[in-house]
């Protein structure tokens, strides 16, 4: 195990975002394989990984997707095969910080470090990667364990935030 303690995020690998959901994104599939590889990697090296899921503020009335029980909201079941023991941080903004138990989560586990994946790369990925709460840890995306609507914009996406973190091919 590496003296700095690490953690992966994996955020709102959902059903929503495959084909037959409200929402579905470019490269779903093959994102997902690379997930379950960086998870398997994560348990192999016995680092934490923390599953985070997005539901819908539902005061806000219906939402276009991630509505509470429905079927799309739920995290995709090969994730849940993949992480079966991971916590699972429940969410209502991009940020994964904000109102959830992340923070106390990964203190609990005395985490330095983060490694960030996940669904959609311009959107809860880089908002989280780049939250107030985070700027205590070192942070890292995987770009080849995220994605999002479209190749050009997960590519715009990860361009913007190269400059402030790094991009991990692999880990």
């Amino acid at each position: 195990m590496n003296t700095k303690q690490q953690a992966l995020l994996v955020i709102d690998v959902q059903n929503d975002y495959f084909d037959g959901g409200k929402f579905p994104l470019w490269n779903s599939e093959a994102t997902l394989v690379k997930i379950e590889a960086a998870i398997a990697q994560a348990q192999a090296r016995e680092m934490p990984v923390i599953l985070i899921q997005h539901i819908a503020d539902a005061s806000k009335g219906p939402a276009p997707f991630f509505n509470a029980g429905s079927e799309g909201v739920a995290l995709h079941p090969r994730l849940l095969a993949a992480a079966p023991n991971a916590p699972i941080v429940i969410k209502q903004h991009a940020d994964s910080f904000v109102g959830t138990t992340l923070a106390a989560t990964l203190q609990a586990l005395g985490v330095k470090e983060l490694l960030v994946c996940g669904m959609m790369t311009q959107n809860c990925v880089v908002f989280t990667a780049i939250s107030p709460q985070a700027q205590g840890y070192e942070v890292s995306i995987l770009p080849e364990c995220c994605t999002t609507v479209s190749e050009m914009l997960h590519r715009i996406a990860l361009a913007g935030v190269a400059t402030r973190m790094t991009l991990a091919a692999g880990f």
